[in-house]
């Protein structure tokens, strides 16, 4: 049975005043390559310059500012091992409260560091549990034994009120908007943005993004209310959850136009076109808005439109995998195990006739370490265009060439990124 929520109740006022001396007011800026290449307005709202490089301090230190002082002498608590926990960590030190974050043992340092710094001697990191849902049992149990207060990532009415202040600044500088792309996670960011421009903003058609490997919103919207995914992908770590929130479901059901989504591979391609084009550095759940521009272009020609940049705690060590995704959905990178025929030269004439011109072979590696010249091998090939690939496939079986292609398989792909 879904739940009905009346959007208009939530205070982005009283959160907007509480945050106004926290936050950094992030600009509202005109992409000029954007515009040019969609034919229209697009203004980036660049949460990525956040404070702690996401919209996430937002939530949180609007619900942490109305606890009372012994509440934050006794202590928060949180779970998170990404942008939640670093916003999370900089409240706690401007409260001067006690704060606890639970992070997964797998947590790469350098997110470690981060929630560290931001939090500095007012946190302590708990490393738990192999997955986030380990992570997150152990830090609800721990905050019940010690009677603190839990400070969820997205499932709460002042989380919600707190996000949407990112909406409050986008129409104080920019009210005729046609268009508004928002990313998805648990919800939070969508419902409080949305809700304010439901109010505000009425003729804006609100689109939320959710990444095609984690779609929990688009699932919650068939069932009518939120269940939990079996399966995600995790590689869009900022919008990746299994299960829409509660309270965020009835709000974004009232206040989203639709919900599309992107594939993983189209966010690898527009990570690496903002770096290499305005040099903008975001994570994957940042450029989910930007990435989705390509199936609105037809119906944003001449319109403004706002894309909503969430974050940019993207991990350098990521880049290589980020690369691989997006020539392979680009259809520029693929992987074959050839089986070489049993004769001298196999090797040799795959390479002088089947590959083409312009084919670059990016790995090699024999797959039987013994009679190397007759045996199966791994064979990554990168093409200049991807029209390439069809010629490709006609040189191998003009030439007899038996061989499996690994980007068909997505169990087997995993392995090699």
């Amino acid at each position: 049975m879904s739940i009905k929520f009346d959007h208009t109740s939530l205070n982005f006022t009283a959160a907007t005043i509480r945050l106004k001396k926290i936050v950094n007011r992030t600009p509202l800026q005109l992409n000029a390559n954007l515009s040019r290449k969609y034919n229209c307005n697009v203004y980036l709202k660049r949460e990525d310059l956040q404070v702690v490089r996401s919209y996430k301090l937002r939530g949180a230190y609007n619900l942490m500012s109305t606890l009372t002082t012994e509440q934050l002498q006794k202590g928060v608590v949180c779970a998170s091992a990404g942008n939640h926990a670093q916003g999370f960590a900089y409240s706690c030190k401007k409260l001067n409260a006690r704060g606890v974050v639970f992070m997964p043992v797998i947590t790469p340092n350098q997110k470690i560091n981060q929630t560290k710094m931001f939090g500095d001697q007012f946190i302590e990191i708990r490393l738990v549990g192999d997955t986030f849902d380990d992570c997150a049992i152990a830090a609800k149990k721990f905050t019940e034994e010690q009677a603190m207060v839990f400070v969820p990532p997205f499932d709460d009415l002042r989380i919600i009120e707190g996000q949407g202040t990112v909406g409050v600044e986008i129409l104080e500088e920019q009210t005729d908007i046609d268009f508004l792309f928002v990313p998805i996670g648990g919800g939070g960011l969508s419902a409080g943005v949305g809700s304010y421009f439901k109010t505000y903003s009425p003729k804006t058609k609100i689109v939320g993004l959710e990444p095609e490997g984690a779609p929990s919103m688009t699932a919650a919207l068939e069932a009518g209310f939120p269940v939990e995914l079996a399966q995600i992908d995790r590689f869009v770590d900022g919008a990746a959850v299994k299960r829409i929130g509660d309270i965020t479901f009835p709000i974004c059901k009232e206040v989203l136009d639709e919900v599309h989504l992107v594939p993983e591979g189209q966010i690898c391609t527009t990570i690496l076109k903002l770096y290499n084009e305005d040099a903008i550095v975001v994570e994957p759940a940042g450029a989910l808005s930007i990435a989705a521009l390509d199936a609105y272009a037809s119906q944003i020609q001449g319109k403004t439109v706002v894309c909503v940049v969430s974050g940019s705690n993207n991990d350098i060590d990521r880049m290589q995998e980020i690369k691989e995704r997006s020539l392979q959905y680009e259809g520029l990178k693929h992987y074959f195990l050839v089986n070489f025929a049993q004769r001298p030269g196999a090797l040799k004439e795959f390479v002088n006739f089947v590959l083409g011109p312009t084919d670059d072979i990016t790995r090699f590696e024999y797959m039987q370490k013994t009679n190397k010249e007759n045996g199966p091998a791994l064979i990554g090939i990168e093409l200049k265009s991807k029209e390439d690939y069809n010629s490709l496939l006609l040189n191998m079986k003009r030439y007899q060439i038996s061989y499996t292609e690994l980007n068909k398989d997505n169990t087997l792909f995993s392995y090699l990124v």
